[in-house]
C-alpha cells in the first residue's frame, strides 16, 4: 500500500512541478547543443572535417555512395564554411533552447540539423554490421526535438520563457513561438473519461 502513495506523490510532484521539468529539459538539452557548437570552433577541426565524412561514407551500402560522395566533395571544397555554419547554427539553437526563444522554429529547425548531422559526418550511425554498437547521436537529438514540440503541445506555453515576455507585448508573437498558444486548450479524447 506505501508503494501506491510514494507513486502518487510523485505523480503529483511531477504534475505540479511539470512547466519547471519541461524547462529544466529544454535548458540542459541547449547546454548540450552550445558545448557542441563551441566546439566546432576548435582550432583544426576544419582541416579534419573532409577526413570525416569521407570516413562516415566507408562501408556504407552502395546504393548510399552518391549521397557521401556529393558531401564528400562539398567537406573538401567548403570544409570551413560546413563547419562553421554548423557550429553557429547550433550556437543559435543553444541560445533559442536555453532562453526560450522562437520555440516552435527552434524545435523544427534543430530537428532537420540532428537530421543533417546524423546523416552526414556520423555516417546514419553505420555501417551496421558486427563490431556496431550504436545508431549515432543525431537521430536521437532528432527524438528529442520531436518530444519537446510534444511536451509544448500538450502542456501548452511556458511562462519562464522570452518567448512568454514577447507574447505579452505582442500576441502575435505566439504563432512563431508556440505548438499550442495561451489558451487553446488540446481537443478532448472521447475515449477518455
Amino acid at each position: 500500500m506505501t508503494v501506491f502513495r510514494a507513486q502518487e506523490h510523485l505523480d503529483h510532484w511531477l504534475v505540479r512541478n511539470a512547466q519547471v521539468l519541461k524547462r529544466a529539459l529544454a535548458i540542459v538539452f541547449g547546454i548540450f547543443w552550445g558545448i557542441d557548437g563551441a566546439l566546432k570552433f576548435q582550432p583544426g577541426l576544419v582541416a579534419l572535417f573532409p577526413g570525416m565524412v569521407t570516413d562516415a561514407g566507408q562501408g556504407q551500402p552502395a546504393w548510399l555512395a552518391p549521397w557521401f560522395s556529393f558531401w564528400a566533395g562539398q567537406a573538401q571544397s567548403h570544409a570551413a564554411l560546413l563547419v562553421y555554419l554548423t557550429g553557429a547554427l547550433e550556437l543559435a539553437l543553444a541560445f533559442a533552447l536555453i532562453a526560450g526563444f522562437l520555440r516552435k522554429v527552434a524545435y523544427g529547425c534543430g530537428f532537420v540539423l540532428s537530421l543533417f548531422i546524423w546523416a552526414v559526418p556520423e555516417g546514419f550511425g553505420g555501417p551496421y554490421g558486427p563490431g556496431a554498437t550504436d545508431i549515432g547521436t543525431g537521430i536521437v537529438y532528432a527524438i528529442f526535438f520531436l518530444a519537446l514540440m510534444l511536451i509544448n503541445a500538450t502542456y501548452g506555453p511556458s511562462r519562464y520563457t522570452l518567448d512568454h515576455l514577447l507574447e505579452d507585448r505582442w500576441p502575435a508573437w505566439a504563432r512563431l513561438a508556440e505548438i499550442r498558444p495561451r489558451g487553446v486548450r488540446p481537443p478532448e479524447d472521447p475515449n477518455v473519461r
